[in-house]
């Protein structure tokens, strides 16, 4: 269902980043691939064993800060998880349609703000690559609010660093929890991103208003 937005009563747009604004693509190449490679040679473990370790620590803890922690990775993998991204920074690539998006925004005068759950590392450098910053009215990285967007606690925690309505405020994820988390809170318009790896087959909305692409959102008065 693409969505029909009521865009002259939206003030705020927040917008997740991996899997929504970028392809999540280098994320799961990074955690499927290579990372399991990695972690197979430091530890002298056949790969299918390294492929089953690595998932089964991330399962365990998904949803969580460290989750998305690069500094427990680095600690609990013992490798260095910063480098490793770096060595595929090459794949970090931009969903079609997003600079129009944000260009869109701006025009209209909308206040726009990424909200992710990556770690600062990972932020820094998805934005060095991309060149994305300049779009943002503020950039809201979850670890310096001590919690992650699953979490209910998360959004009056954002709301005191980043006033916003509810009520005229739209959210655009790739994540489920995150989006009922934040329809819970009262953000009023949530649209699901259908495909956040390019690689992938488009995902079940689950009852959210939905898009394959930004493009799907304009045009923005």
């Amino acid at each position: 269902m693409i969505p029909r937005l009521p865009w002259p009563e939206i003030r705020t747009v927040l917008l997740d980043m991996d899997g929504t604004l970028l392809d999540l693509r280098f994320d799961n190449h990074f955690w499927r691939e290579l990372v399991p490679q990695r972690y197979a040679e430091r530890h002298g473990l056949p790969l299918d064993q390294a492929r089953a370790e690595v998932k089964a620590r991330t399962q365990a803890i998904e949803g969580t800060l460290n989750w998305y922690c690069l500094d427990y990775w680095t600690q609990d993998l013992a490798l260095d998880i910063v480098a490793l991204k770096r060595e595929i920074e090459h794949l970090i690539a931009v969903h079609p349609h997003v600079v129009e998006f944000l260009d869109a925004l701006r025009v209209a005068g909308k206040r726009i703000v990424l909200v992710t759950n990556a770690h600062r590392d990972s932020l820094a450098l998805k934005l060095e690559k991309t060149r994305l910053a300049g779009y943002f009215d503020a950039l809201i990285c979850a670890h310096d609010l001590k919690r992650v967007k699953e979490q209910p606690a998360f959004w009056p925690q954002l709301q005191n660093v980043e006033p916003f309505d509810p009520a005229t405020t739209l959210l655009v994820d790739d994540n489920l929890t995150i989006l009922r988390t934040a329809q819970q809170y009262g953000i009023a318009y949530l649209v699901s991103a259908l495909r956040p790896d390019s690689a992938d087959p488009p995902r079940m909305p689950d009852g959210f208003p939905a898009i394959h692409d930004f493009s799907e959102l304009l045009p923005i008065a």
